[in-house]
Parts: structure tokens; C-alpha cells; sequence
């Protein structure tokens, strides 16, 4: 899993960040926390094989986004959310990491 923050970067910069280095990563989950403008962007990907052990990028952004004070959804492979509070961006993160094990336990 790879769960960090890019400051500055819009959502189509994060989608494409994320193509990028779900390349790289080969099999996992990756999220991606931007704040730009005073807004909060969230990015999140699964690969294949992530998705058949459980994996849901949807169900994880439902998870997560309420910590940057807004809302979101997807496909098992790919979702995106916004928030309002940039502050909130750790704690995001950090819970990713929480829901991912649920799903994969």
C-alpha cells in the first residue's frame, strides 16, 4: 500500500499520478491527499490483484473522506472524493491504512 500526500496538485494530476504509479507498484492499493486552494483532493487505486483479495477503491474513499470533511465513491479499481479540510489530510491517511486491512482480512 502507498498512502501519501501531494501538495498542490489538482484531481487530474492525481489521477494521473496514480496511473503512473500503480505501474510502478505492480500489485496493491494506492492513495493519493492533495490540498489545493484550500481544498482537499483524494485519489484512490487498486490493482487487480489487490481487488481479488478484497480490495475496494470505493469503499475505501467512503471510508476516508469524511476525515477531510467531504464525500465520494468509485469503482472497486478507481475513486475519487473532495473535502473542505486540508487539516484533516493525515488522519486520512492513516485511517487508509486501517480500512485496507479490513478489507483484506
Amino acid at each position: 500500500m502507498l498512502a501519501t500526500k501531494v501538495p498542490g496538485v489538482d484531481m487530474n494530476g492525481l489521477r494521473d499520478l496514480g496511473d503512473q504509479l500503480k505501474e510502478k507498484l505492480g500489485e496493491g492499493v494506492i492513495v493519493l491527499a492533495s490540498d489545493k486552494d484550500g481544498k482537499v483532493n483524494l485519489v484512490t487505486m487498486a490493482t487487480d490483484s489487490a481487488q481479488a483479495k478484497g480490495a475496494h477503491a470505493g469503499n475505501l474513499i467512503k471510508g476516508i473522506a469524511a476525515l477531510v470533511g467531504g464525500g465520494g465513491g468509485g469503482r472497486p479499481n478507481m475513486a475519487q472524493a473532495g473535502g473542505k479540510n486540508p487539516a484533516g489530510i493525515d488522519a486520512c491517511l492513516e485511517e487508509s491504512k486501517k480500512v485496507i486491512d479490513s478489507q483484506l482480512a
